[in-house]
């Protein structure tokens, strides 16, 4: 371990060019990134499937279960940032949590509802000791003085890896999930994952220069304090959103009692966060300061970036036309990326007295009374195995007309998880293209402050989603017809662009502003911004029938983008100076 950061190979700095030990990590982030977006990819359509093996869950079951793992996945590495900060140190930290990740994408193969919930909690503890330390050692490498120009550079190609891993598992998950079925596409997940630690642990020489010691300081909270003031605190208030709001309104806040309980929870943590910065002082309070401005404005970059395992992931399932030519579907079929629907009989819109309301035509069974039935195989039968309710056409038929559901019943379409590869595909295309323009721009002085970025961003991200509003207004109705798959293609290279502004350069700011001493801490606050972007993301998609005007959905996102675009740019001129005073640059 060294404590002063210092590059085995001082040669190829000098020279300006990138150390070894980022390509290392590219290697190794690029191999969890396709195993986390790989599981994620497909969770929804799992969760909602009951023809294939999945668990048949309602749409806004299955969303609520995404929004809060994709939030609980980004709340963890608060917990990760700061025992790696004053424990365990950032390598041993990135072990634990990928072995522990591993074992959860494993476990997703296995049968039965405790496994899955096993899982996931495995999934986000792991990924709490993964995620942030992985940064942070990337960030402490490009801390030297000839390696800070580099640093956003170095960032947005260690993005480009995570978005390599990205585009490539929804082909793996497609087919395998159509060859073999669900548990062999999550396996291939933990596989992913195994191999990027064989690759970090092979190249340990070359990564330990980001293993930089910190020294402690009076004003550090001791780790029990903060468990005492944070944690406790959290889960108690957890428990309050579960319960208090239903025994008051008779209803819940947030639409389900665990968005409740997740909102509640984040309080204390927020107000850790907030503590921080009044105890600081000088520039550690100015950095800390325009940190958690920046965290506030992300969220709602991320509750936009959160719809492409949500909201998006449901638009392309089941408004956007996915029939392939003839030419193509001979490829993708022999490939094995496309799938079979079905317009056999699936469960109907019909309740009696012993099921729920099931009005997005997913099966679950809903006993109020009646122990015999349950579901088997799809369908809802009684004790004597006889059909209790049979089953509709499959979600993609809901807005075809029946003159032209396939003759022989059966249709083959491109899997809806591939067009979550859009968006790493054009993040791989785009990010040396945008390299090459900051460094055209910054060798004549023109290139945009950091925080400018940001606000670009946003405004940006906020056009991506009115993309979707353009896409619905091209039909007369998106209950009676299909969109074209362009509008996805679209929105998403709108976004990629935000993406690139924000998502990297955001990684590089956190190391630049934090004080050395709560680099990973704030890390996870970067990350706590994101999963509460998740949480929100998942809501709005539970609640995606409610929306009968679908403009509405899109608009709202619109809007709020703009709004927080705004902000950034009504700040800009301190935000830069804060940025110049710490790092000497903007």
């Amino acid at each position: 371990m060294q404590d002063q950061g210092i590059p085995a190979n001082t040669a190829e700095t000098r020279k300006g060019r990138h150390p070894k030990s980022l390509y290392v990590l590219f290697l190794v982030e690029m191999w969890e990134r396709f195993a986390y977006y790989l599981m994620v990819g497909i969770l929804l359509l799992y969760l909602i499937d009951d023809k294939t093996g999945g668990k048949g869950l309602t749409e806004k079951m299955g969303a609520d279960i995404v929004g809060s793992f994709i939030a609980l996945v980004y709340l963890t590495p608060f917990i990760g940032g700061l025992l790696a900060d004053r424990y365990l140190g950032y390598i041993k930290s990135i072990f634990i949590g990928g072995t522990l990740m591993a074992l959860g994408y494993f476990g997703l193969a296995l049968p039965g509802n405790t496994a899955l919930y096993v899982s996931l909690c495995l999934i986000i503890v792991g990924n709490g000791f993964f995620k942030p330390n992985i940064s942070t050692i990337l960030g402490n490498i490009y801390n030297r003085e000839d390696l800070k120009p580099l640093k956003d550079n170095a960032y947005n190609i260690f993005y480009m890896g995570i978005n390599i891993g990205a585009l490539v598992c929804n082909f793996v998950a497609a087919y395998l999930r159509n060859k073999y079925g669900w548990g062999y596409a999550f396996s291939a997940a933990g596989v992913g994952l195994i191999i990027g630690l064989i690759i970090l642990a092979s190249s340990l020489k070359n990564v330990r220069e980001g293993e930089i010691k910190k020294e402690k300081r009076p004003e550090d909270m001791p780790i029990g304090k903060i468990f005492g003031y944070v944690f406790l605190p959290a889960i108690i208030a957890a428990v309050i959103g579960w319960i208090v709001p239903t025994m008051l309104f008779g209803t819940t806040i947030m639409g389900s009692k665990s968005n409740d309980a997740f909102i509640f929870a984040c309080l204390p943590i927020i107000a850790f966060y907030v503590s921080l910065y009044i105890g600081a002082k000088g520039q550690d309070k100015k950095g800390i300061g325009s940190l958690l401005f920046i965290f506030a404005i992300s969220i709602i970059f991320w509750t936009i970036y959160n719809q492409n395992s949500t909201g998006l992931t449901l638009w392309a399932q089941k408004h956007t036309d996915r029939t392939v030519s003839p030419a193509g579907e001979k490829i993708a079929g022999s490939l094995g990326f496309m799938q079979t629907v079905s317009d056999s009989p699936r469960l109907v819109n019909k309740v009696d007295q012993y099921f729920v309301d099931i009005k997005d035509n997913a099966a679950i069974a809903g006993p109020a009374g009646n122990g015999n039935v349950k579901l088997v195989d799809g369908n809802i039968v009684d004790k004597n195995t006889r059909v209790v309710q049979v089953m509709g056409p499959d979600p993609y038929f809901n807005n075809v007309p029946k003159s032209e559901w396939p003759e022989k019943g059966n249709e083959k379409l491109a899997n809806t998880e591939l067009f979550q590869s859009i968006n790493p595909l054009f993040i791989i295309i785009l990010t040396p293209l945008l390299v090459l323009l900051f460094s055209f721009l910054r060798n004549r002085n023109k290139e945009p402050s950091t925080a400018a970025k940001f606000g670009m961003a946003l405004f940006i991200s906020g056009l991506s989603a009115l993309v979707m509003v353009f896409a619905i207004m091209s039909v007369n109705s998106v209950y009676l017809e299909k969109t074209s798959p362009y509008w996805l293609w679209g929105t998403y290279f709108v976004f990629t662009i935000s993406e690139l502004l924000l998502s990297p350069i955001g990684l590089s700011l956190v190391s630049k502003l934090a004080p050395a001493r709560l680099t990973a801490l704030l890390m996870g606050g970067w990350f706590l911004s994101t999963s509460i972007g998740g949480k929100i993301a998942g809501v709005m998609t539970s609640f995606w029938d409610d929306f009968t005007d679908k403009k509405v959905f899109f608009l709202i996102l619109v809007i709020s983008a703009f709004i927080g675009g705004i902000l950034i740019f009504s700040r800009l001129k301190s935000l830069n100076t804060i940025v110049k005073d710490k790092t000497g640059s903007a």
